[in-house]
């Protein structure tokens, strides 16, 4: 089954990136005082942005929205072309995984946030985490 002209242009005007909640949690991340870079290649030789990126922390975070990256809580399964979506969005999960593991084994830390959560919330958790990766001792280092 093909995709409908409707369906097409309505799936063609969803934002990839400066989504309302990925700005929502830029705003409360810069208003907790931290500084990141936006859009970014992690490695570079992944093709694979983050949402927001703390360099020096080597944390980076993605807004994952509940339809596109099946959300366990409120991922929809479109009955129209059904096997087709199936296999877009479990694409985008193991996408997901494999950029996740490709960070961890770099060092870095990938958070994942959905979009139904608080972005205050979700803020003051990547804050946390951004903050204890900057406050490490390198090994070997005298504190």
């Amino acid at each position: 089954m093909q995709t409908t002209p409707e369906t097409r242009a309505r799936m063609s005007k969803q934002k990839s990136h400066n989504t309302d909640v990925e700005m929502a949690l830029r705003r409360a991340l810069h208003a907790a005082g931290l500084r990141y870079r936006v859009h970014r290649r992690p490695l570079k030789k992944v093709r694979r942005e983050a949402d927001v990126l703390f360099g020096p922390a080597k944390v980076a975070v993605f807004v994952d929205g509940c339809f596109w990256h099946g959300c366990p809580e409120h991922a929809t399964w479109p009955k129209n072309n059904a096997d087709f979506w199936r296999t877009k969005i479990e694409g985008n999960r193991l996408r997901d995984r494999n950029t996740d593991e490709l960070l961890t084994s770099a060092g870095w830390l990938a958070v994942r946030v959905w979009e139904h959560e608080d972005p205050i919330e979700a803020a003051t958790r990547v804050q946390r985490l951004v903050m204890a990766r900057r406050t490490k001792v390198p090994k070997g280092a005298s504190p």
